[in-house]
């Protein structure tokens, strides 16, 4: 398999030479693969750092760190600076307190006497450090695994509904001829035009009623109609040839059968698409479960991870962090399922 890959991945269109094509088409390629995956790889990498260093300006790509050390008659690590001296040698040496434009440093050799240095003599000594506490500590501080609990229980219910509903109604309305299908599909598809904050309020009211406020149902059932979702699966079943159903027929196969024994197989790699495109919205929606639930035992990762945002500060290498685990099963999923999206997203458009 690598012998063939490797081939493909570098053929050329001079073949023996570089054509202008073929340096036009590697600079488009590799622009688009910084601008999708500079992003995530920028996200991940400041997980790693602390507070102070993704706040410094101008930033740095890898996670620095100011060297620490632990000298006796401190109760904390003290920060190392490189710090020029007023006879013109330089030092290593720990600060131990800054006030205004003076600091006080302590030689590690000697920390009985402290040295008082300008701060534009000083220069901090930093290494690369992996801060593993920023997903060490919010593990402990927040009900993290909770929050993920809920998010797979929602996205998995709904996720299983919203393929079962939308399947059901596509195949009525591709394999089934009755007066009036195609205006019950153009008025499903007219849906689309209305934005999802005009439906917030009448679906909270509804939800109300049925006592699901707080509860992970009133998450899940009120978004598993999509209409997005029939016009995926019904485009694609319209490619399945009708005498296939037919011939179920005649040898007595009930509707019931033909749908899920014939239709459901054979729709497989739209049914992966709508899948995963089900799990990436459910599992990232923030605006629906923020309405709906206010108890903290109910919450889902996008909400959890508001929880990192106070009044007056944000903790950005925690939420870094929560945002990099909260990543990990989208990626999973797409990474199994992503061989079915070029299938499934091209055969919608075609009708035999």
């Amino acid at each position: 398999m690598p012998d063939r890959i490797i081939p493909f991945l570098f053929r050329t269109r001079g073949h023996k030479q570089l054509h202008l094509t073929d340096f036009l088409m590697y600079f488009y390629l590799t622009l688009g693969t910084i601008l999708m995956f500079g992003p995530v790889v920028w996200g991940f990498v400041s997980s790693f750092k602390t507070q102070a260093e993704l706040e410094k300006y101008p930033p740095s790509f890898l996670p620095y760190a100011n060297k620490t050390i632990e000298i006796a008659g401190y109760d904390r690590p003290l920060s190392m600076y490189t710090v020029k001296l007023d006879d013109g040698s330089v030092a290593e040496l720990a600060q131990v307190r800054r006030v205004g434009i003076e600091a006080q440093f302590a030689d590690p050799t000697n920390p009985d006497e402290l040295i008082k240095v300008h701060v534009d003599q000083t220069e901090p000594l930093r290494s690369l450090t992996l801060q593993w506490e920023n997903y060490i500590l919010p593990l402990q501080r927040f009900e993290f695994f909770t929050f993920f609990k809920n998010s797979i229980i929602v996205t998995i219910l709904a996720t299983l509904i919203t393929l079962f509903v939308n399947s059901l109604a596509a195949f009525a309305l591709s394999k089934y001829e009755f007066k009036g299908r195609d205006l019950i599909f153009l008025l499903t598809i007219c849906t689309l035009m209305i934005p999802t904050t005009v439906t917030l309020v009448p679906n909270f009211l509804i939800i109300t009623k049925l006592g699901w406020v707080n509860s992970l149902v009133g998450v899940i059932i009120p978004a598993v109609a999509s209409p997005t979702s029939v016009f995926l699966l019904r485009q694609y079943m319209l490619t399945l040839p009708n005498e296939l159903l037919e011939a179920a027929r005649l040898d007595g196969a009930s509707e019931w059968r033909i749908y899920w024994q014939i239709v459901i197989p054979l729709s497989a790699p739209a049914i992966a698409v709508l899948a995963i495109f089900s799990v990436n919205w459910r599992w990232n929606d923030f605006l629906w479960p923020l309405i709906v639930l206010t108890h903290t035992e109910k919450f889902t990762i996008p909400i959890g991870l508001h929880l990192f945002q106070g009044d007056y500060q944000i903790e950005w290498q925690y939420l870094l962090a929560m945002s990099v685990l909260a990543l990990l099963p989208i990626t999973l999923i797409f990474a199994f399922l992503q061989k079915y999206i070029t299938t499934g997203i091209a055969s919608t458009g075609v009708k035999m």
